[in-house]
């Protein structure tokens, strides 16, 4: 059967050649030899086969055109005006009405509407937007509004709508419209739901996604006024603190005896407690779950003062004892150091470290304040006052250092020259328990036993002015800390002798907050607090091993 086919199969190349002379040679019209039927039927078949081919080609390509302007026309609709510029270019009577003090770029107001802006015709563009905004007016109007006005510093829940701090009576209209920007700041929508979202791929160019988020910005502007009205500044008005209670920050591991000192790292991440069961702690602070990261046991010493080094690199600690500890945080590394040189001090366990990350200033005996070396770890001088010295506080810039005592009056030394540049009373004060300065060095805060906190500008102090700008009297036991903020907005002032004895003041105003601490919940005998390089946390230590930490939302970053 093979045989029989192969035998009468037409050989490939005698096939081929038959079709290039067919090609070649004149046809029997001319008056050539005939060509054999078969031969033709094969070339038929051939140039039928080459036109389909080509027809479906051309089919194809139909196609994806109309496929391509179809998508186009889908992501006109969807995204605006996309690939129609460019035929908008190509108009030259257009293109020659434009002059040179044109606008350089528009706003495009086809995102609500079914077709693109340049799919209409040029010369109706203008009557079209301001048909837009004559339907964009509200429906309905309550005239009540305009003739009414709100009081909004008389009632407490009203007074954090205020842009002034002496703001009291606004317009019913304008009363609306904090009260939705409130509820909008307190209420954020989902990332699903925001207009703003940006649908553009990443692959554009550099340039076209600039021009895009241009048109974006202008039209936020004019879309609301939120911006303004909710984020106005970094101002934190007085009367009532915006916080929330979060999980304990050592609530992985609580202390077995009372903290006596909480500080935030630079990093804002990064917790350290300290206190008398002799354990210091490490918890990484999200506000969620607040990880406990490491947990050091120091034997011979209950913790009265922990705190780091500025710069971020090392812990201080120390105790009722005659030497004090330091906590390398990139080797792990702890260090016994001292007694210091020369000097009999039975106890270290007050001192402070000036913002430079060079010197530690220790409380020592008889009025002595110790200045070591954080690099040596070795006494590099002194300071003698002239009553006994009880609390210290370095300058923002590190340059000098103030101290008070049992004789009523506040030092400021000069670190350079180590002597006294300025000696000033205290104001009702007869013995200083605690001093601290703000962080931008035009303030600071002198308590005393008697639970008076003097708060003091400097330059005027130093010019020989001895009256206080303010004298704070909501505390009526001893002093026994303060802590500013890091813009200086909040003071916060404890005493360790009463339960719940912890109050925060408003800097500018001079004036407590009136709903802290919280009447629904106890904060039990605090004794240490601190707050986020940011402000957005506090973290406050009582005397029940606890680290109680609160959110303040006026901040958004910790």
């Amino acid at each position: 059967m093979v045989d029989l086919i192969s035998q009468n199969a037409v050989p490939k190349d005698r096939v081929d050649k038959s079709k290039r002379q067919a090609y070649d040679e004149p046809s029997g019209i001319d008056g050539s030899e005939p060509i054999d039927d078969g031969l033709v039927s094969d070339l038929q078949k051939v140039a039928t086969h080459r036109k389909r081919k080509k027809e479906r080609k051309e089919d194809n390509k139909k196609v994806e055109i109309e496929q391509e302007r179809e998508m186009n026309k889908l992501e006109n609709f969807l995204f605006g005006s996309l690939y129609s510029p460019t035929e908008f270019g190509k108009d030259e009577e257009v293109r020659q009405e434009v002059d040179d003090s044109a606008a350089m770029f528009f706003v495009d107001r086809s995102a609500n509407s079914a077709l693109s802006v340049y799919e209409e015709h040029v010369d109706s563009a203008e009557t079209s937007d301001e048909e837009d905004a004559k339907q964009k007016k509200p429906v309905w109007i309550d005239e009540e509004e305009e003739r009414t006005s709100v009081n909004i510093a008389k009632v407490n829940r009203l007074r954090k709508l205020r842009k002034e701090e002496d703001e009291s009576v606004i317009s019913g209209s304008a009363y609306v419209s904090r009260l939705r920007a409130h509820h909008a700041k307190l209420n954020p929508g989902t990332e699903w739901a925001n207009l703003e979202r940006n649908y553009r791929s990443d692959d554009e160019d550099s340039d076209d996604e600039e021009g895009y988020s241009g048109v974006e910005g202008i039209t936020d502007i004019l879309r609301t006024d939120e911006d303004l009205v909710v984020k106005s500044g970094t101002k934190l008005l007085p009367g009532l603190l915006e916080y929330s209670r979060l999980v304990d920050a050592n609530a992985e591991e609580p202390s077995g005896g009372p903290i006596n000192s909480v500080q935030f790292h630079r990093n804002s991440q990064l917790l350290l407690t300290g206190g008398l069961d002799r354990r210091l702690r490490f918890f990484q602070i999200d506000g969620k779950r607040n990880t406990k990261i490491q947990s050091i046991f120091i034997d011979d010493c209950p913790i009265r003062k922990a705190s780091f080094l500025p710069d971020g690199s090392a812990v201080i600690v120390s105790g009722r004892r005659k030497f004090f500890y330091s906590f390398d945080l990139v080797k792990a590394k702890v260090d016994k150091i001292g007694p210091l040189t020369g000097r009999e001090e039975k106890s270290l366990e007050v001192f402070e470290i000036s913002p430079d990350s060079d010197t530690i200033a220790f409380l020592g005996n008889e009025g002595y304040i110790l200045l070591v070396s954080t690099k040596t770890k070795e006494l590099i001088g002194t300071l003698k006052m002239n009553g006994t010295v009880r609390s210290l506080a370095f300058t923002n810039d590190g340059r000098q250092l103030l101290s008070s005592g049992g004789d009523g009056q506040i030092y400021h030394w000069d670190l350079r020259t180590r002597a006294c540049v300025h000696k000033g009373v205290d104001e009702g004060c007869i013995n200083g328990t605690s001093l601290c300065t703000s962080p931008s060095g035009n303030l600071f805060a002198a308590g005393s036993d008697s639970g008076i906190v003097n708060v003091y500008n400097r330059d005027d102090f130093l010019g020989g002015k001895r009256k206080p700008t303010k004298t704070i009297e909501n505390l009526t036991t001893k002093v026994d800390y303060m802590k500013f903020n890091h813009d200086a907005q909040i003071l916060a002032i404890c005493s360790s002798m009463k339960k719940n004895s912890l109050k925060l003041v408003h800097v500018p105003s001079f004036t407590v907050f009136s709903n802290w601490p919280p009447s629904n919940r106890t904060l039990h005998y605090p004794r240490c607090i601190d707050f986020s390089p940011h402000g957005g946390f506090m973290a406050m230590g009582n005397a029940g091993g606890k680290v109680l930490l609160y959110k303040l939302h006026h901040y958004h970053n910790s």
